[in-house]
């Protein structure tokens, strides 16, 4: 019998086995881009990380239904066919094909589906009909409005008590609101708006809304997943709950995984700071394999900061897995073979990939050192299929070789080896502090193979010639 798939719940706060509503079926919606902009790294995070659930979900369930939507009707989308002076439609198509080639360049398969809210307003108005017809919403001043004292289980999944909702930021207080947690539903639209007709007038959906009409059509009123940035708990998927369940009467999800936040060199991002860092210019620094290894670098519950270092050890981590595995390009690799259980049973816990990297790390080590050619077919073929549950090292060895290697565009302020080195020290003691054992010992076997072993003593770590390289 295979073992259970444990993810944290957001909901219960808390490590359990993955519920479905079916035994060999599951379904997943993932919350997708807001699609005026290009894509940045904190866009690129959740992309990467629930595409590695969708391939483990689909190692282990005869079918899989992964959702992921676009966004393409909002305030900012407004603004930004404005500023430009071009149609809604216009900055949206445009946008989304640049998301799908950035996600493409890191290895992000599609998902099954991908709907998008201007497809749906049918399907948002009458799910808005039967939270008014329940009493669960109201009609004020041209909106249809949530009225949050209606749902008593409000504020579970983000923990907050009402006092502590009023005093968010995100929350819009008005005058035509019953009660101040009151979110809108529909909105009046201006003529320059875009705008659909409904039984409130003109008008357009409110953000929250969409998301649960669109899984209502396409995953049904209970979804065994639904994912997302940290940042959404609240207000959105908060939101999403009351209107499911209020609407349809049933739980609205089973398992809520959320990724946490991205920095960069310490600071988030903002435009004010100039720092937010989009996809398609990493891509002119490093392959995108190279950006997809460095975001898994930490775990998804796990804040990430992202820098340059950890983007060139990245590079420097697959120049060593391709070169072991262009050394035996001319190998076959057996098609039975199946991902090695360790690095299986590590992603099955929670996504966890810095340990599934660590056993990577001795599977290429078994590869370099196998004596046969029978041996070294094997070893190809499980560190193949065990990468590829990792969305890693599926391109031919010379062609990624060619691009992981100078002179790719240079990243920016490269560092010498020696400090190259002392990074990987650092991180390596980091990772000790916070008794991250599996990542400090890929780290150890990173500078074994550089010709270095690691001297620990009270007055600190030092890095010593070693007495063989590994490699």
């Amino acid at each position: 019998m295979r073992s259970s798939i444990l993810l944290h719940n957001t909901l219960t706060r808390q490590k359990e086995a993955l519920r479905t509503e079916q035994p060999d079926r599951v379904t997943m919606y993932v919350c997708g881009p807001t699609v005026y902009n290009y894509a940045h790294i904190g866009n690129a995070r959740p992309a990467v990380v629930f595409d590695i659930l969708a391939r483990v979900l689909r190692h282990e369930f005869n079918e899989v239904v992964y959702a992921r939507n676009f966004t393409d009707v909002d305030d900012k989308i407004n603004a930004a066919a404005i500023a430009s002076g071009s149609p809604i439609a216009d900055i949206t198509s445009r946008f989304i094909d640049a998301y799908h080639e950035d996600m493409a360049a890191l290895g992000v398969a599609s998902p099954d589906l991908e709907p998008r809210v201007t497809d749906h307003i049918s399907e948002i108005i009458a799910l808005i009909k039967r939270l008014v017809d329940r009493g669960h919403a109201y009609v004020e001043q041209e909106h249809v409005l949530f009225h949050v004292p209606s749902y008593p289980a409000y504020g579970h999944l983000s923990g907050r008590s009402p006092k502590d909702m009023l005093a968010g930021a995100r929350v819009e207080v008005a005058p035509y609101k019953r009660s101040p947690l009151d979110f809108v539903l529909w909105k009046p639209s201006t003529s320059e708006m875009p705008g659909w007709s409904s039984p409130w007038g003109r008008g357009r959906p409110g953000w929250h809304v969409e998301c649960s009409a669109m899984i209502g059509r396409h995953l049904g009123h209970t979804i065994d997943i639904h994912g997302g940035g940290q940042d959404l708990i609240f207000p959105h998927h908060e939101n999403e709950i009351a209107q499911g369940a209020c609407a349809n009467g049933t739980l609205y999800c089973r398992t809520w995984v959320h990724n946490s936040f991205v920095t960069v060199d310490g600071q988030k991002m903002s435009k004010s700071l100039g720092n937010v860092l989009l996809v398609r210019d990493l891509l002119a620094q490093a392959p995108g394999e190279a950006i997809r290894f460095a975001l898994l670098s930490t775990h998804y519950r796990r804040p990430m900061d992202w820098n340059t270092q950890r983007l060139q050890s990245a590079v420097q981590t697959l120049i060593r897995f391709y070169t072991s595995l262009s050394k035996v390009s001319s190998l076959a690799a057996p098609a039975d073979v199946v991902p090695d259980d360790q690095v299986l049973n590590s992603l099955k816990n929670d996504l966890g990939v810095t340990e599934a990297l660590a056993r990577l790390h001795v599977i290429r080590a078994e590869l370099d050192q196998a004596e046969t050619d029978e041996m070294r077919s094997l070893s190809k073929a499980r560190l193949l299929k065990s990468a590829g549950l990792l969305g890693l090292l599926q391109q031919e060895p010379h062609a990624a070789l060619a691009a992981l290697s100078p002179p790719v565009a240079p990243l920016e302020q490269p560092l010498s080896h020696r400090q190259h080195l002392e990074s990987l020290l650092e991180a390596r003691n980091k990772a000790r502090s916070a008794r991250d054992f599996a990542r400090a010992d890929a780290l150890r076997d990173e500078l074994l193979e550089a010709g270095f072993s690691i001297e620990d003593s009270p007055e600190g770590s030092k890095l010593r010639p070693a007495a063989r390289s590994v490699i």
